[in-house]
């Protein structure tokens, strides 16, 4: 009997154990390795967007890094020649990290865009248009390198912020030009006539 009782105490305290695994917070490697990943993270806005030193993508991103785009897949060249652009495009580009998530190999960021457009680049001639935006960006990171990436953000909400602060220059330049095209119109005709 005793031995019996010994048995059933050994069972119940390793079934007990088993159970209280489970609601153990993750083990010092895993949530060491998620912060790692997230320190990792915090770099690609604090050095590459905020301070433009794009030399660090060489120690942040694998070699076959892939920014998987809505429509296409953008290599680590192509994706860096887009930060470069933003940079130049707007100097005083600031990018906040609002909030922060490491689960396993994946970083969740949500993010804050805020920049002047006073530069030609990304597409954009130098506007003055202040732009602020939020989205998200979602990392795989392996190896202590970032491999993949998915970002979303608003465009519409870009757009947006564009025509809105060029709606008076843009109506005051389409209005000299219909004026110039009409006296224009009218000195052809006065030619014309005389």
């Amino acid at each position: 009997m005793g031995k019996t009782l010994q048995l059933l105490c050994m069972t119940l305290a390793l079934a007990c154990a088993g159970f209280a695994a489970d609601g153990v917070p993750l083990s010092a490697d895993v949530s060491s390795q998620e912060a790692r990943n997230k320190a990792l993270a915090g770099r690609v806005f604090e050095e590459i967007f905020n301070q433009g030193k794009f030399q660090a993508a060489d120690e942040i991103y694998a070699k076959d890094f892939v920014n998987h785009g809505l429509h296409r897949n953008y290599s680590l060249q192509e994706d860096q020649a887009a930060a470069r652009g933003e940079k130049k495009a707007f100097p005083d580009l600031k990018m906040t990290v609002n909030l922060m998530v490491a689960e396993g190999d994946l970083v969740t960021v949500v993010w804050t865009f805020v920049g002047t457009n006073t530069a030609a680049g990304y597409g954009l001639p130098p506007t003055g248009v202040k732009l602020e935006l939020r989205g998200i960006t979602v990392w795989r990171i392996v190896d202590g390198r970032i491999r993949e990436e998915w970002t979303s953000f608003d465009q519409l909400q870009a757009a947006r912020q564009f025509g809105t602060q060029l709606k008076w220059p843009l109506i005051g330049f389409l209005s000299a030009a219909v004026i110039l095209v009409w006296l224009l119109g009218r000195v052809i005709l006065r030619q014309r006539l005389t």
